[in-house]
Parts: structure tokens; sequence; C-alpha cells
């Protein structure tokens, strides 16, 4: 009869070597693994999505047309200023224009009134003095009218008929210096020849005057006189 010590080693190494065969035949039914060639690649992450220019988007055919841009629609509204300017010169130029014929007729008319004018206003005879004034004054405006008033009545009225004081005024040249249409400014060559007892005879004095005209509702008047 067997020793039981050595029966426990028949045993043991019958357990391993059923066990190996186990593995073996565990082995063989076990799948081979794919080669590295033929493994699948990692999924590679997805690109994020790059922010693109609206002006460079292509649309799909057949998709509607592309809204105008902001350039087309501020075409219309450019033309509408340029028209606008063209309006305005085109106005401007006429009351340009307008204003030139018009200072143009003041320039003949006021220069002609002012030939008339400066002998009567220069002009003066102590034997009727009030005449001689009230005419005088009836070619005036304005501030110079009532000026003129005052000293006709406290200066030259008093002195002329003190000294039997006679002046009288000739134009013999006259030119216009500047002109508006309602404004003009004319320079006078005055001759005035004056006659007094303080004179012997007569006394010639040349001088330049430039004299103001005025429109007014009764035609061109003086509004000033100053000698040069």
């Amino acid at each position: 009869m067997a020793n039981p010590t050595t029966r426990s080693r028949t045993m043991s190494a019958a357990a391993r070597a059923a066990a190996k065969r186990a593995k073996r035949v565990e082995h063989r039914q076990r799948p081979e693994p794919p080669a590295p060639d033929s493994w699948d690649d990692p999924p590679e992450p997805s690109p994020e999505p790059l922010e693109q220019d609206p002006d460079t988007l292509v649309e799909p055919e057949g998709s509607a047309p592309p809204p105008p841009r902001s350039g087309r629609r501020l075409l219309p509204a450019v033309l509408g200023v340029l028209l606008v300017a063209a309006l305005v010169a085109a106005s401007l130029l006429g009351w340009q224009y307008a204003q030139g014929r018009q200072a143009e007729s003041a320039r003949s008319q006021a220069l002609a009134a002012a030939k008339k004018a400066a002998p009567v206003v220069l002009s003066y005879d102590y034997r009727h003095l009030d005449r001689d004034f009230t005419r005088a004054r009836t070619l005036l405006t304005g501030h110079f009218k009532d000026q003129y008033g005052k000293t006709t009545t406290t200066v030259v009225g008093p002195t002329a008929r003190k000294y039997h004081g006679v002046v009288k005024a000739t134009v013999p040249a006259a030119s216009v210096a500047s002109a508006s249409p309602d404004k003009v400014t004319v320079l006078l060559f005055v001759n005035q020849v004056t006659q007094s007892t303080q004179v012997s005879g007569s006394r010639l004095d040349l001088n330049r005057v430039r004299m103001t005209m005025n429109r007014t509702s009764e035609g061109w008047k003086v509004s000033a006189v100053d000698a040069l």
C-alpha cells in the first residue's frame, strides 16, 4: 500500500500537469492580436470652426442673393446730397448774377444823382440862404440830413450873412469807388468859387470829395460827404 505522502505528491503533479494542459488549450483558442498596421488609428479631434468674414462666404448655388452692402445703400444718399449742392450752387450763382446786375444799375443811377446833388449841397448865396439850404436838404437822408441842418443854421448861415459869402460849386469829374444795390460811394472833383468881403475878387478852391449815396423810396440821396 502506497505511502500517503507519496500519494499526495503524485496528485499534486497530476494537478499541475492538468493545469498546464488547460493553459495550452486556452492559449490556442485565444484570438491573435491584429498586426500593428491593422490597428485602428485613434480618432482625431474635430477642428474648431473658424470665424469667417461675412464678405468672404460663398453662398451655395440656388440660394437667395446676398443683401446689398452699405456702399450701395449710401449711393442714393450721396447722389441726393450732390443734387442739393448743385441746386444751392445754381441758386447762389443766380443770386450773385442778379446782385451784379442790380449793382451795375445802381452805379449809373447813383453817379448821376451825385453829380446833380454836389453843386446844390456845396453852394449857397447869402442873399437867399434859407432857400438854398432847404433845397439842399431835400437831397439828403439819414443822420447827415440832420447834421447838415445844424451846421448851416449855427455856422455857415451866420458867417455867410456877416461876410456876404457866395459859394458856387461845379463838378468837372466823378467816378464810382464802390457799389452795391442799395449803397454807392462816389469820388468827385469839385471846384468851388468863393466870394466874400474877406476875399479880394474871387477865390478858386479845387477839392476832392467822397460822397456816399443811399437808395431810398424817393430815389438816390446823399448820406455822407467827406473832404479828401
